[in-house]
Parts: structure tokens; C-alpha cells; sequence
């Protein structure tokens, strides 16, 4: 199975600077960072190795990413605009 990766750099790429910089000056976007990951290896593990899981349990890792994903990304402006 073709699975389309999601890793932030492929997400955000105009953005890589502030992604490293956030990394290490904010320990909350740290986190989200490795649990935004961490999902993403997850759901693409399950996708490509087709393991059996239930819709539910994938679908609430995908709601989980992308609302890491939206505030990352509002950090990410935020940090960009000097906010």
C-alpha cells in the first residue's frame, strides 16, 4: 500500500528554520513535535504493513495528528510574525 507521509517538513517546508528553532526554544511545541511524530510513524506502520485495527482507534490517531499539526502550525506563524 502507497502511503503519503506526513512528517512536518513534508507539511511545512517553507517553514524548516522556524520548526528547529521551536524545537529548541519552546518545550511545548517539543512535545507536540514527538507526539505529532510518534503518530505519524504509528498510522503509517498500521497503513503499510495493512495491520488489522479497527476504524475507530485510526481514525482518532488522525484526529489527534492533525489537531497537533493546526497548533504547531499557529505556533509556527506566530513565531514567524515575532508574536
Amino acid at each position: 500500500m502507497q502511503v503519503e507521509h506526513h512528517d512536518l517538513h513534508h507539511e511545512f517546508p517553507e517553514y524548516l528554520d522556524y520548526i528547529h528553532s521551536l524545537k529548541t526554544a519552546s518545550e511545548q511545541f517539543g512535545h507536540m513535535y514527538d507526539e505529532y511524530h510518534q503518530l505519524t510513524r504509528e498510522v503509517e506502520r498500521l497503513e503499510e504493513e495493512d495491520l488489522p485495527v479497527d476504524d475507530f482507534t485510526i481514525e482518532n490517531m488522525k484526529k489527534q495528528r492533525v489537531w497537533l499539526k493546526d497548533q504547531m502550525y499557529r505556533m509556527l506563524v506566530a513565531h514567524k510574525n515575532g508574536v
